[in-house]
């Protein structure tokens, strides 16, 4: 792929699994720009990346072909008035990371640039293993399409969505949901510890399963996910037993308003901000 110059705005979390995904995956660190109001985040970039890096987001947009927008959406607004104010940002890319701001409102934050992209990737991309979904507006030619299809597949799988307010469900899906399975994980964990098992006995029982669990779903993709629970669940035994205490609990519809409430605040975001 195109190894573009690119500048982070924002050196956060998600900003530093992908950075950390592309430069893992061979993208030249000499092409990878991030700026941050402080400096201890942007020296562990520096430090453990390579990249380049500065406390100024005027200094790193006008070094930068490609501009990747990972601010809070409530500091969004501000921040993109000052760049349009201190830049030229007439032909650059803009590739949003963050929540809830819809296309449209982001090309009004920019004062205009409507060659923007945006995507919801979620933290696994640290290692390779994430999860992106994409939306383009028309207007984004194909050679832009590609190239952030191919930087965020660095990362992990992407997925492209026809209608913007599927990057909504896409949140709920995938965005946010590594935060549901670390919830599931700590729940089984703690009831392990609580009947007797040690905590670092009872953590690697749980993620084991839970990275096996995975593989099977990965290296099965002839078989939905409902026929390999069936596999695992035989006839009156103790897996029967504890699926049972879910449905009698209303996991499915748990999960199900959980999802909705991730999308509902997406809505909620994109209104507000």
């Amino acid at each position: 792929m195109q190894h573009r110059k690119i500048a982070f705005i924002g050196a956060g979390n998600m900003s530093k699994s992908i950075i950390s995904g592309l430069v893992k995956n061979g993208y030249p660190a000499s092409s990878i720009f991030a700026s941050n109001p402080s400096r201890p985040k942007l020296d562990e970039l520096h430090n453990t990346l390579g990249i380049q890096i500065s406390q100024s987001n005027a200094e790193v947009v006008a070094q930068c072909d490609v501009i990747v927008l990972a601010v809070k959406p409530q500091l969004m607004e501000q921040m993109c008035s000052d760049l349009a104010a201190s830049n030229t940002l007439d032909g650059k890319l803009f590739i949003s990371i963050a929540a809830g701001l819809p296309v449209k409102r982001l090309q009004e934050m920019l004062q205009g640039q409507d060659k923007v992209i945006r995507t919801m990737p979620n933290t696994p991309s640290a290692l390779g293993k994430g999860m992106t979904g994409l939306f383009a507006p028309e207007n984004i030619s194909t050679a832009d399409k590609e190239y952030a299809g191919q930087l965020l597949k660095h990362v992990g799988e992407i997925a492209w969505v026809n209608e913007e307010s599927l990057i909504d469900s896409v949140i709920a899906a995938a965005g946010s949901s590594p935060a549901y399975f670390f919830a599931f994980l700590e729940a089984m964990q703690q009831e392990a510890e609580r009947q007797g098992i040690d905590h670092d006995t009872a953590r690697l029982l749980v993620q084991q399963a839970m990275l096996g669990a995975a593989e099977m779903v990965c290296h099965n993709p002839q078989l939905e996910i409902s026929e390999l629970r069936a596999q695992v669940t035989s006839k009156g035994g103790t897996t029967a037993k504890a699926l049972e205490s879910f449905a009698a609990h209303n996991l499915s519809d748990i999960v199900a308003k959980s999802m909705q409430a991730a999308v509902a605040r997406a809505q909620e975001m994109a209104r507000t901000f």
